[in-house]
């Protein structure tokens, strides 16, 4: 979706879709709100007791209230691209779970360094590219002992609907998404340490080949790489990839499948690429607003009001308030 500092129309398209997809999303991502609640439950085993939490990619803001729940002291930042989710998830956020909302790219955040104790980030990453900007933008918030515990796609994900698009024309669909072990190079080569890095393979079933349309587009799922078709797809063609898709038929539904990769990694060393990162703390430190220790909004959208406090006292050192 372009690389640091610049955005493409994949980026904007990925964004507008997550945008229109806001009122859906919750009664159609099922298989989202399982992986994030296994993601929580492996970060409780790993035994955190974290000051600062960044859910990293909060869409609607269920993963934020159920961290700040579990972490009830700690400060909870729930960042996304997708301002129509955010103004979901900020219905969430309450007197008694209070967390705070910020609207930016995951590979410019609005943080100081080393100011986070545990990013987590549940399917999210999969919309990152390059990947390796959002790990040294993550290795860049994290503090000396912080962790990353996320959750993403492997390339195994949807493959029945790639197959059967493959035999209907030579155009890209579905997006193509990283293995395991080029998750784990890319980690390494943002100076974090592979922790943990398990793959499990989960079949949802649909009546048929629309149902299974119409659940993507509910989530905002889209295909953004850019051998994508250029124009509306035709019935023919549409007609040839729901015959493909047909013959993975089993009992009386046709398969879906999501290869979710599992990990959890730290800062092992100094990030390689850490002038390429300092762009965010001297963009902080220009954007401070005369007395105010907030910074000032993102071109993404920036801070909501209500993260304004905790988001300037995370970028302090920065600003210099």
């Amino acid at each position: 979706m372009g690389g640091r500092g610049t955005r493409g129309p994949e980026y904007t398209a990925a964004r507008s879709a997550f945008d229109r997809a806001s009122a859906t999303y919750d009664a159609a991502a099922t298989l989202q709100a399982d992986v994030r609640s296994a993601l929580i439950e492996r970060l409780d085993r790993a035994g955190a007791h974290p000051e600062t939490v960044l859910d990293l990619g909060a869409g609607t803001g269920q993963g934020a209230y159920e961290l700040k729940s579990r972490y009830p002291q700690a400060s909870v930042v729930a960042v996304d691209f997708a301002p129509r989710m955010l103004l979901e998830a900020q219905r969430r956020s309450t007197a008694l779970n209070p967390f705070h909302s910020v609207c930016a790219d995951a590979l410019r955040l609005p943080l100081r360094s080393a100011s986070v104790d545990v990013v987590f980030s549940s399917l999210m990453l999969q919309w990152c590219a390059p990947l390796d900007d959002a790990f040294s933008e993550i290795h860049r918030v994290l503090s000396p002992q912080g962790r990353l515990h996320f959750s993403t796609l492997g390339p195994e994900t949807l493959h029945e609907l790639r197959t059967a698009w493959a035999a209907a024309d030579a155009f890209d669909h579905v997006n193509h998404f990283l293995s395991a072990a080029e998750i784990q190079l890319a980690l390494q080569r943002a100076g974090l340490e592979t922790v943990e890095l398990q793959t499990e393979r989960i079949e949802l079933v649909f009546a048929d080949v629309l149902s299974v349309m119409r659940s993507l587009k509910a989530i905002g799922a889209q295909t953004v790489t850019r051998g994508r078709s250029p124009g509306l797809m035709g019935k023919a063609r549409l007609r040839s990839m729901t015959e493909a898709y047909e013959s993975f038929r089993k009992g009386g539904g046709l398969p879906m499948t999501y290869e979710v990769i599992f990990g959890a990694a730290r800062r092992a060393s100094a990030n390689p690429r850490a002038q390429d990162c300092k762009h965010a703390d001297d963009a902080l430190a220009a954007q401070k607003t005369p007395g105010s220790g907030a910074p000032q909004a993102q071109p993404e959208g920036g801070l909501t009001p209500s993260s304004a406090a905790i988001v300037g006292a995370i970028c302090a050192g920065v600003t210099g308030s």
